[in-house]
C-alpha cells in the first residue's frame, strides 16, 4: 500500500516530488496552478448549489419552524419568466417571500418555478439561478449575495430580451402581445 507521501508525489518528478523540484520554484508553480481557475465563478456555482439543495428540500418537506426566504433576482434575465404587471411594476430587479402563500416549489438545475399569489390570484414564475442577486432566511440571519449572469460565459453587461408570461385572455390579443423596451429604460 502507497503511503500519503508517496500518493502525493508527482511519478515524473523524482524523488523531490512536485513541489519540492529544485529547477522549479514552489511559489512560481502554485502561481500557474491558480492562473487556471476563475475562483469567483466556482463560489457562485458553490453557493448556487446552497440555494438549490435548500429550495429542494423545501419542495418535497415544505417549510420547517420560522424558516422562510426572501429572494431577490433580476426580472431583465433572458430566463425569467414573470407576469406581465410584475415585470412592468419591477423592469430590473424585485424580491419574493416564499413563505405562507406559495405553490408548487419545482427546482432543476437552472432554477425554480413558484406558484404565487398577487392580489388573491395564483400566478407561476420561473427564477433561474443565474439570475439570483439573494437569498436570504432572515429566520436563522443567512444570507448569499450573487452576481446575475446573463450570458453563459457569466459575463457581459448587456441585458438581453426579456420574456413575459402572458394569461390566456393577454395572449389572444395579438398587439397586446408586444413589449416596448424604451419604456424601461433610464433616461
Amino acid at each position: 500500500m502507497a503511503s500519503v507521501a508517496q500518493l502525493a508525489r508527482a511519478p515524473d518528478c523524482g524523488p523531490g516530488g512536485r513541489w519540492f523540484n529544485s529547477s522549479h520554484s514552489p511559489h512560481l508553480i502554485l502561481e500557474k496552478e491558480l492562473s487556471n481557475f476563475n475562483y469567483d465563478e466556482l463560489v457562485q456555482k458553490a453557493l448556487v448549489s446552497v440555494v438549490r439543495e435548500v429550495l429542494s428540500r423545501v419542495s418535497v418537506d415544505g417549510l420547517s419552524g420560522n424558516h422562510h426566504f426572501y429572494v431577490r433576482f433580476r426580472t431583465d434575465h433572458p430566463l425569467t419568466r414573470v407576469p406581465r404587471f410584475l415585470k412592468e411594476r419591477h423592469p430590473e430587479e424585485v424580491m419574493i417571500v416564499l413563505q405562507h402563500q406559495f405553490w408548487n416549489l419545482q427546482v432543476s438545475d437552472d432554477g425554480f418555478s413558484v406558484e404565487l399569489s398577487f392580489n388573491g390570484i395564483r400566478e407561476s414564475l420561473f427564477i433561474p439561478f443565474s439570475a439570483l442577486t439573494a437569498f436570504v432566511d432572515p429566520s436563522v440571519k443567512f444570507a448569499l449575495q450573487f452576481t446575475p449572469r446573463f450570458n453563459d460565459t457569466g459575463s457581459g453587461p448587456e441585458k438581453p430580451k426579456v420574456s413575459v408570461l402572458e394569461n390566456e385572455e393577454n395572449s389572444a390579443k395579438s398587439d397586446d402581445n408586444i413589449i416596448r423596451f424604451d419604456s424601461f429604460k433610464r433616461k
